[in-house]
């Protein structure tokens, strides 16, 4: 009896191993090739429990969502014989299984052969350009036509490519101090340039503004001149009439303004003989009767 509980207890485990063996599982975010002795036989893509064959057949699972291929950076010739350092990143999707485990195998396979197309891809297109044209955003058209040639060549590998993008473009650290010098270099030519025109601009200005303030200060001068002539004429005509109207009020009237101009205020005095022409307008008080003086 002993004997038997110990076959009957073998048998039972030898059944929940093939039973186990005989179930798998497939998530929604999985698709899965059932497999005899390494041949496919079907492809599941529907997620829950399913049935295979214990020991005969075997599943291989491939991701359904997206995944990313991280490429190392390599360093590329340009059409003007530069050299930049390209850093790349794919993104695609398993749609084919089949295809995909016939020619790659894995996702480790499928890495090798995406390092060989996007490298040779981006040489390819890069050398196309100049350095100049890829650091504008003409790169986003160039980065197009790679993301396209990658795609018509990744379609027999059972991929979808969804994009490839350029994570940085940067110089070979041999050639970043070289380009940089020289960058400041021509920074710096540009800077006197631009110094020398705004000085000679500078210059042109001041000359040009003070030339315009001669012909201003000549033309103010001589219309100055003018004005102070005719004034003095008419000045002049003006005394001429009032002198040919009334001779004696004429030497009046400028004897009056002579004293006023000389006796300026209000304590002004003046001590001495009554010689000028100035008292010849006034009455004699000295004598007994008054009378102009002569």
């Amino acid at each position: 009896m002993k004997g038997l509980h110990i076959l009957l207890a073998i048998g039972l485990v030898a059944l929940g191993i093939v039973a186990f063996s005989s179930v798998y599982t497939v998530s929604e975010r999985e698709q899965a090739l059932v497999l005899r002795f390494g041949k496919v036989e079907r492809l599941v893509n529907t997620p829950g429990l399913h049935f295979k064959l214990p020991l005969v057949q075997n599943v291989t699972y491939y991701d359904k969502r997206v995944l990313e291929y991280d490429a190392p950076a390599v360093e590329i010739p340009t059409e003007d014989q530069k050299q930049v350092v390209v850093d790349s990143f794919t993104r695609y999707r398993i749609v084919d299984p089949l295809k995909f485990y016939q020619t790659v195998g894995n996702e480790a396979g499928m890495v090798g052969r995406l390092e060989n197309i996007v490298g040779s891809t981006l040489r390819a297109e890069f050398g196309k350009a100049t350095m100049a044209t890829i650091l504008t955003p003409q790169r986003a058209v160039i980065m197009g036509g790679v993301a396209s040639q990658v795609k018509a060549q990744a379609v027999a590998f059972g991929i979808n490519i969804i994009d490839v993008r350029i994570k940085r473009v940067d110089l070979p650290a041999k050639n970043s101090q070289a380009i940089f010098r020289r960058m400041q270099t021509q920074r710096e030519q540009e800077a006197r340039r631009i110094r020398a025109e705004g000085q000679k601009e500078s210059k042109r200005i001041k000359a040009d503004a003070d030339k315009q303030a001669r012909v201003i200060l000549a033309e103010a001068n001589k219309k100055s001149q003018i004005l102070r002539g005719e004034g003095d004429g008419l000045a002049q005509k003006t005394y001429n009439d009032a002198y040919g109207r009334d001779r004696g009020f004429y030497d009046f009237w400028v004897r009056m303004r002579t004293a006023r101009a000389s006796l300026v205020g209000n304590k002004t005095r003046y001590v001495g003989p009554p010689v000028f022409d100035l008292y010849r307008m006034f009455p004699d008080v000295t004598s007994g009767r008054a009378k102009p003086r002569q």
